[in-house]
């Protein structure tokens, strides 16, 4: 057995489907059937439950699967401490990015990374600020940009502060308030909301501000998919708050200053339990 054989396991036991697993993994379906039936015959048990419409693990793939991971990841690590001694960078890097980043240009940096360590194999995901906080804290990401309240700085991991932005109400130009200079939160009494879901840090930008000004509003939508909110904008339908900088990129839309409106702030953040030396030489980037 080999290190792709496991690989091959690792993909099909998440995918649940023998082309996603394959796609995944670069190489043709039939190649990795084939991988993993001889596998399978070398062990003597049957690690996935077949038929034509569906594949899963049995008790022996899941008692397989524990092990292959950690082999593979002792692998991996073992070729990186190896680059290392010879002063290469190799590797994984997995960054978080929140959707509306704008202390950082994020593919800026990830270009001069690539260039000066072309063997890192870099992951990206993009989500709310309490999603990559947690997955750093469990050590599914080495490192995230994020986006929090004021007064609530990133729990659970290392980080260093990159910005702070006012937040702005983002209108369409047939909007009512669109010829105003500045607004209060109390003019927005009346307008009917789209933004991020209930519970989230993101969400946690606005709502306290709204509630302090004793004004109540109406959310008519909640997604994390800022082009949805901004063509609901555009199409006069609801209004939403947004960082001031990120709001720029809509110059087509109007943005208000919020007189004693809430703030964001950046941070970069990582796990400074043993990180590795690709995470430390994008942070090095970032400096």
């Amino acid at each position: 057995m080999d290190l792709q054989q496991f690989r091959y396991v690792i993909a099909l036991a998440e995918e649940g489907n023998f082309t996603r697993a394959a796609a995944k993994c670069f190489v043709v379906q039939s190649a990795l059937s084939h991988q993993i039936k001889n596998l399978e015959n070398e062990l003597g048990v049957e690690l996935f439950s077949r038929t034509s419409r569906r594949v899963e693990i049995t008790a022996a793939g899941e008692a397989f699967l524990s092990a292959a991971r950690a082999s593979l990841k002792s692998a991996e690590q073992a070729a990186v401490e190896a680059a290392a001694v010879a002063g290469q960078v190799r590797g994984r890097l997995s960054i978080g990015v929140i959707p509306t980043v704008t202390a950082i240009n994020v593919a800026a940096a990830l270009k001069v990374f690539l260039e000066r360590h072309p063997q890192v194999r870099i992951t990206l995901r993009v989500a709310g600020s309490d999603e990559l906080e947690s997955a750093i804290t469990r050590g599914d990401l080495d490192v995230a940009l994020l986006g929090l309240p004021q007064n609530r700085p990133p729990h659970g991991v290392a980080w260093r502060h990159l910005s702070t932005d006012r937040l702005v109400a983002v209108v369409s130009n047939e909007h009512s308030l669109a010829d105003h200079r500045e607004i209060e939160l109390s003019d927005l009494a009346q307008e009917t909301f789209v933004d991020f879901p209930t519970g989230s840090l993101a969400r946690a930008e606005s709502d306290p501000a709204f509630i302090e000004a004793g004004v109540q509003r109406e959310v008519i939508c909640e997604t994390m998919a800022t082009d949805f909110t901004i063509n609901l904008i555009r199409q006069n339908l609801a209004v939403t708050l947004l960082p001031s900088r990120y709001a720029l990129r809509y110059p087509d839309l109007v943005s208000l200053p919020i007189a004693n409106g809430p703030s964001r702030i950046e941070y970069l953040a990582w796990d400074d339990f043993n990180p590795s030396p690709a995470t430390h030489a994008f942070l090095k980037v970032l400096e």
